[in-house]
């Protein structure tokens, strides 16, 4: 097997890792799952919820997502954060593709490639991780 199938091998593999990481969220409207992968090792993961401390519900009465749930990412990033490992260099295995707020985590905390499986509707986030000259790949 050749390199590039050899690391589309492990792009997919990354990539199912995440959906089923995502499995753990108790978030009903959409769940997203991440996985920090530095050196071929997994050094952070994540899923979308609510902070440490509070109550495992996303949304709200009327099915509305609560304003201080986390986003898949950014529970990936901040665990990297409180760990030994560094995230400079990285690639970030998302289902789910990221919105601004999270390019702009990704953009900080050094992580040079990005690999999602599904497209959100809004693509600010990818635009703003391409204008940063951080490899963004969707994972067909």
């Amino acid at each position: 097997m050749d390199k590039d199938n050899k690391n589309r091998q492990f792009d997919r593999s990354y990539l199912d890792m995440a959906a089923v990481w995502a499995k753990n969220s108790y978030c009903e409207r959409r769940q997203v799952g991440a996985i920090l992968v530095k050196d071929r090792m997994i050094i952070s993961d994540g899923y979308n919820g609510t902070p440490s401390g509070f109550e495992n519900v996303c949304e709200d009465e009327n099915g509305v997502t609560k304003p201080y749930v986390l986003h898949a990412e950014a529970n990936a990033i901040t665990k990297v954060a409180r760990s030994n490992n560094s995230s400079l260099g990285a690639t970030l295995y998302i289902t789910d593709s990221p919105c601004m707020e999270c390019a702009k985590l990704i953009i900080q905390s050094g992580i040079t490639r990005v690999v999602y499986a599904r497209d959100y509707r809004i693509t600010d986030g990818v635009d703003l991780l391409r204008r940063a000259g951080i490899e963004v790949e969707k994972f067909e």
